[in-house]
């Protein structure tokens, strides 16, 4: 089926409506309006109002909301409300509830709690959808659905037993191929009968926090796996629901986190009609780590996204929320745009009065003034949307690197037992990602099942599991000339956890041309000095012990027992090179590294000298490029001297600033 694109580029955010007296509603829309909001996100958390007892059903204050805001020429979001429970079903269906990681059954409270296997679940989730969707489907003003919200979170109930063991039995098929896959025999684990198999939470084979620490990394592996799943299912139900009526609005959920581990967003992305993601870095997060969250949620479907919540002061659930300093908000919501967003959106837009998000900050707030410097910004990142939107929309971010994340490598990765405890998959994610945000280098963040032809660089840091046909498909990328860098930890095991015998990097050993003898553990205050391409450099948290077979030793070990021996090589494959790097790079050596095998594949940034600006490019299908210059620091900052000349300011329609203000942004196109 053919599903519509967003027909604007949507400024708002989450609304509720149904916490106010409905004679307040008249009075938000015109300040809203006032602030050149156009879209509303509705029906988040409206279950209980919308339904106060099983089968019975009372949109009469949503038929008010939605009728308001259509008046007012507002695209809505449509939510599902399935994100929250109401009190009467956990009281009639206990079993709704999860069961978490200590194996307590919850009661009713929170939110995000439900069992995603759970019958009675499933079945009052769909009728209310059902009903949602019969009754709103043709309404003009819904642009979007928003099924449930931040999925995220297991549950280790008997239901999610028995339906791990059915999926187990679909994966596997026999109990010799499962006990095979999880390497029973240690400690006496085989199984031979289908309902001996528990799911692994503190009762059974895991410790510790959450996804850190297991005895059978096969069975939490898979567990994960098939909770990801399930919850996709129900996301699935509720989608398949709405299209019995509505088969042409996009329909999506909210991604979130850093991202959220327990999701497989990859997976997830097939589903999602357009990706929808809520960004909250705190007032210490580098500005690298949501550009790096973005370019992963572009990448998903390699397509502009949407960013369905941000905040336009502070937060309630971080330590500590600083105000944002003036400019701050426009520049780092303009930094999604830059990044791929095709729209930008708050939670919320008017600050509760009550319950755990009253503190958390809005459009509209406590005072409910407009003469606020939060409002005065909100208003003026309105005008700029409302003038440069209409232009940006649908561009592309195109990129010729990219950086490998696999859901499973960050499972894996994480439930290591040995070594180091101190491996950390999204921290070398962004020590990779960091040096090429420096040098305004644009990145897609891709998946192992990607096409990597179309890039000329591939950088895949702790690439630990190598599933089936991966080793080969890297193997023929870099024999046609592309260019593939990995690190320590790299093709050790299977997709279940079982090492690769015959030598470390496993089934990389040839592509690579070195073998791994063992891995020196160094403690966190250590680093080993090492020499780089005739510089000095250190490296830190392991450093291998790596023998050459066919590479050629790139940088050494200048200390410890194994000075002189190889700490980062490459190897001549074909018409490509293979790159190992042994050991945890300080930043400046990495950042050396990188821009010689960026040079070696004839990767240029957008940006020919070192600047303290970030640099962004999206481009329309008949060529015309927008580069976003964002200075995203508290000081001011130079024009790279590139955009000096021959460019307009989208912004202020003149010629760009030669220096950028604290917290300024440039959207800058060719004249």
């Amino acid at each position: 089926m053919t599903k519509r694109t967003l027909p604007t580029f949507l400024y708002g955010g989450d609304y509720n409506p149904d916490q106010w007296p409905a004679e307040t509603w008249t009075e938000d829309i015109r300040v809203f309006k006032q602030a050149k909001l156009n879209s509303a996100t509705i029906n988040i958390f409206s279950w209980a109002k919308l339904s106060p007892a099983e089968g019975q059903y009372d949109f009469t204050e949503l038929d008010a909301i939605v009728a308001q805001l259509s008046a007012a020429d507002f695209q809505i979001v449509m939510g599902t409300a399935t994100a929250a429970l109401p009190a009467w079903m956990v009281k009639k269906y206990p079993a709704i509830a999860r069961v978490d990681y200590q194996g307590r059954r919850h009661h009713f409270g929170q939110r995000h709690n439900f069992c995603p296997t759970n019958p009675d679940f499933l079945r009052l989730a769909a009728d209310l959808v059902d009903h949602l969707a019969a009754r709103y489907v043709g309404n003009p003003h819904i642009v979007a659905w928003h099924i449930n919200n931040e999925y995220g979170g297991n549950c280790y109930c008997e239901q999610c037993q028995a339906a791990f063991r059915q999926w187990l039995k679909e994966r596997y098929q026999t109990l010799a191929k499962l006990n095979d896959a999880w390497n029973t025999s240690v400690w006496s684990h085989t199984i031979y009968d289908w309902d001996e198999i528990v799911v692994p939470n503190e009762l059974g084979d895991a410790w510790g926090a959450e996804g850190q620490h297991t005895i059978v990394a096969g069975l939490s592996l898979d567990y994960l796996r098939f909770q990801s799943a399930a919850l996709q299912k129900e996301y699935q139900l509720e989608k398949a629901t709405i299209e019995k009526y509505d088969r042409h609005t996009p329909i999506m959920t909210n991604f979130h986190s850093t991202p959220n581990k327990q999701i497989d967003y990859q997976a997830w992305a097939k589903d999602q009609d357009v990706i929808a993601y809520d960004s909250y870095p705190a007032y210490d997060t580098p500005p690298a780590q949501p550009a790096f969250l973005y370019d992963l949620m572009r990448s998903l479907k390699h397509q502009p996204f949407m960013l369905m919540e941000s905040t336009p002061s502070q937060v309630n659930w971080q330590p500590y929320s600083p105000l944002k300093r003036p400019g701050q908000m426009i520049a780092t919501e303009l930094q999604a745009v830059a990044h791929g967003a095709d729209t930008v959106q708050f939670f919320q837009l008017k600050q509760a009065r009550g319950g755990s998000e009253k503190f958390h900050g809005a459009v509209i707030s406590h005072s409910g003034r407009t003469d606020t410097r939060v409002f005065q910004e909100v208003a003026k990142l309105g005008q700029i949307l409302a003038d440069v939107g209409p232009q940006i929309k649908g561009s592309q971010n195109q990129a010729r690197v990219a950086i490998l994340f696999d859901w499973a490598n960050y499972w894996a990765v994480e439930y290591v037992a040995g070594i180091s405890q101190d491996l950390d998959y999204m921290q070398l994610m962004l020590d990779y990602y960091q040096p090429l945000y420096d040098l305004n280098v644009p990145v897609d963040v891709i998946s192992v099942d990607d096409d990597f032809s179309q890039y000329d660089v591939v950088v895949a840091p702790y690439l630990y599991l190598i599933k089936p046909g991966l080793a080969t498909k890297l193997t023929d990328y870099v024999s046609e000339g592309g260019h593939f860098l990995t690190t320590m930890m790299a093709g050790m095991v299977d997709e279940t956890d079982n090492v690769y015998l015959g030598g470390y990097p496993g089934p990389l050993k040839e592509l690579l041309g070195i073998w791994v003898e063992e891995s020196d553990a160094l403690l966190p205050a250590q680093t080993v000095p090492i020499e780089l391409a005739g510089q000095a450099t250190t490296g830190a948290l392991l450093a291998d012990l790596i023998h050459p077979q066919g590479a050629e030793v790139v940088g050494k070990y200048a200390g410890e027992f194994y000075a002189g021996t190889a700490a980062v090589t490459k190897h001549q494959v074909g018409s490509g090179t293979a790159w190992y790097v042994g050991t945890r790079l300080a930043p400046m050596g990495l950042r050396a590294l990188l821009s010689q095998v960026l040079q070696m594949a004839g990767v240029a940034s957008l940006t020919h000298e070192p600047t303290k600006v970030e640099v962004t490019k999206r481009s329309q299908a008949d060529g015309q490029a927008y580069y976003f210059v964002l200075n995203l620091s508290n000081q001011p900052a130079e024009l790279p001297h590139e955009f000096a000349t021959g460019y307009v300011d989208l912004i202020t329609t003149q010629a760009p600033a030669q220096q950028l203000a604290s917290w300024q942004v440039q959207i800058l196109q060719a004249r």
